[in-house]
């Protein structure tokens, strides 16, 4: 595992060297640097596997072909016999040296033959050519930029900044997707110029010219397999990826939340292992938030060497450090306890499994659930009905179908009604109204008058409207579950995972995101994944006969208690960062909206729970690297 830079052009030996210690956290064991007229690569290095011989840039037999690699290739023992049986010679005993050996045989289509996680760039001297990829899924990150006929490219974004022509300019287009979804869908970062290579994508850099192809996407293709089939692929396939990312020469562990699809890796990997799996959970001290209890029960069936973490309110001031290492803003407050049990188990582990993706693959998200049997079933009760319930029902009678209503308030009930409006002649519309943070009217109104003029169009329906047509009974779920996949997944929840853990120099594997386990999903008929109402069935049925103490918990959000921190001293501190004065010196929002978020908070605590703490992780994200002020001098 480890952070990669590099510059296709003018470049010197200090200033790749800046480059590659601004991500030191992403490799503190090793540093190496490959410099020649046309070309500096670095790399810095945490040694997982041949710890000793790992050193990077590696180059072939003649030295005419260099990479700079991040990730883990867990078949390459088996594709390493291949290449020595066809001639290829090695000098280490390491993953890195099996895609350069590969390229040499298959050129870019080199990528189709790995399986695991990765970010690569490959100097071929001899063709005067760089060619970057990006694995499957986008569990590891990858950026470029081309400045005066050179790209730069990065595994974070701040190595990219340390170039010196590359202008620190707020790309608005990603700031409506922001503000929208807490987060932005590549190809796009909140810097403009700057780039993501997508998921599943390879960039070829030859003569100044760029071209970038899809070598991999996700194919939603239900078969007429019986259940039994996919019971037991199912399970075949969930060993196997688990089996083969216990591959390690470190301490390795895993995160338990306590639900199914942490629980499950838990289970596979203890029946896997001859020690007891090493396993870290986080908490919040409050009941109505707290996931500790099922996770101590998932440890105690198991007999795991259990490790906890509280958060409290106070440890919101890592939150400055947080946003720095995520580059851009990501509004997920659930990535302070992800990197404070990364801290923890740094003590004790190099190597972590999580249950990241099962979500998306098994529909466990309650967002699924809503959209596919409120459009099953809201065509037989007029709108107006609709409007008048939810206005009039008491939350607290709301909160046993959904269990947050009481806490959206007055203006989270509007939102609902809208959902409910369009259900069945707009899904699409349905949708961005359950997971909008702002919705479109209200960007017009939290916007300056001179941002707004710039902001007025926004095409977040264009990105999603692919995802939604020829849309049927019979293919709706699949749909989202697609979108959700291929945007939300990579540049939401796996940024929040790469970035919190590899801050604390850890690197996460994703088992449940197996690109031959997302195949097999994508072959499976809906109702194996949501069952009426129930939701990741198949992965359930699969799992009972290991964790059948926690079958029937339902799917719980990991909800971070924002609203109780806001009430504390993180108030006070962002009442103060939502200052007039610096509200109108950033000048991109209009204080009057903030005001109004501030007062209302306490009458809606979740809805503008979450829009208080988008526009404070960016107001944040706007000091460190628009202002250039430091970290901890912030809170």
């Amino acid at each position: 595992m480890c952070g990669i830079v590099g510059v296709r052009g003018e470049v010197n030996k200090g200033l790749l060297k800046k480059m590659n210690d601004v991500i030191r956290h992403r490799g503190p064991d090793d540093s190496g640097i490959f410099l020649d007229d046309k070309i500096g690569l670095g790399n810095r290095r945490l040694s997982i596997i041949d710890i000793k011989g790992g050193h990077q840039p590696i180059h072939n037999e003649d030295e005419s072909i260099w990479i700079t690699y991040n990730g883990e290739i867990y078949n390459f023992l088996e594709l390493k016999k291949y290449l020595e049986d066809k001639g290829h010679r090695f000098y280490t005993n390491t993953d890195t040296e099996v895609i350069i050996h590969l390229y040499e045989e298959f050129g870019n289509n080199c990528v189709n033959k790995l399986r695991g996680m990765f970010a690569f760039a490959i100097w071929d001297s001899e063709k005067n050519r760089l060619f970057l990829a990006r694995d499957r899924l986008g569990i590891k990150p990858l950026y470029y930029t081309i400045n005066n006929g050179n790209i730069i490219f990065a595994s974070e974004i701040k190595s990219i900044l340390q170039y010196p022509n590359v202008k620190r300019k707020i790309n608005l287009h990603a700031l409506n997707y922001f503000l929208t979804l807490r987060y932005i869908p590549g190809p796009d970062t909140i810097f403009d110029d700057i780039y993501k290579l997508q998921p599943g994508h390879t960039l070829t850099w030859k003569d100044k010219k760029i071209e970038i192809k899809r070598f991999w996407q996700i194919k939603m293709m239900p078969s007429n397999m019986p259940e039994r089939y996919y019971f037991e692929k199912l399970y075949e396939m969930l060993k196997d990826s688990i089996k083969m990312r216990l591959m390690s020469e470190v301490p390795l562990g895993t995160y338990l939340s306590g639900g199914i699809d942490s629980s499950s890796v838990v289970a596979l990997m203890s029946e896997i292992m001859n020690e007891p799996v090493k396993t870290f959970s986080v908490g919040f001290g409050e009941e109505r938030t707290d996931e500790l209890k099922y996770a101590r029960i998932v440890s105690e069936y198991f007999n795991t060497d259990h490790h906890e973490f509280i958060v409290e309110a106070k440890t919101t001031k890592f939150l400055p450090e947080i946003v720095w290492h995520f580059d851009e803003p990501i509004a997920d407050p659930a990535a302070i306890p992800v990197f404070l049990l990364s801290k923890l188990a740094k003590k004790y582990v190099t190597v972590i499994l999580t249950g990241e993706g099962g979500d998306e693959l098994f529909a466990g998200y309650e967002q699924y659930n809503i959209i596919c049997n409120t459009k099953k079933y809201a065509r037989f009760v007029p709108k107006f009905m609709i409007s008048k319930i939810l206005t009039s029902v008491p939350p607290k009678f709301l909160d046993y179908f959904f269990k947050y209503s009481s806490s959206l308030g007055e203006e989270g009930m509007k939102r609902a009604s809208e959902y409910f409006k369009h259900i069945n002649d707009d899904v699409l519309e349905s949708y961005l109204k359950i997971i909008s943070i702002f919705d479109e009217k209200e960007l017009k109104e939290l916007y300056s008058e001179k941002i707004k003029t710039l902001t007025e169009w926004f095409a977040l329906k264009e990105k999603y409207n692919p995802y939604f047509q020829n849309m049927n009974s019979k293919n709706l779920l699949n749909k989202l579950l697609k979108l959700e996949t291929e945007i939300q997944l990579p540049d939401n929840f796996l940024m929040k995972d790469d970035k919190m853990t590899m801050a604390c120099s850890i690197e996460a594997r994703v088992p449940l995101l197996d690109h031959k386990l997302v195949e097999l999903a994508g072959t499976m008929p809906p109702y194996l994944k949501l069952n009426g109402t129930k939701d990741k069935y198949i992965l359930r049925k699969v799992m009972s006969k290991f964790i059948p103490i926690i079958m029937k918990r339902k799917k719980q959000r990991f909800f971070v208690p924002i609203d109780t921190w806001l009430k504390g001293e993180l108030g006070e501190i962002t009442k103060q960062i939502f200052s007039k004065e610096n509200i109108e010196k950033v000048g991109l929002f209009n204080y009057n909206y903030i005001s109004h978020a501030m007062k209302n908070f306490n009458t809606s605590k979740l809805y503008y729970g979450r829009q208080i703490w988008s526009l404070l992780t960016f107001q944040i994200w706007y000091k460190i690297y628009i202002e250039n002020e430091k970290v901890s001098s912030i809170l």
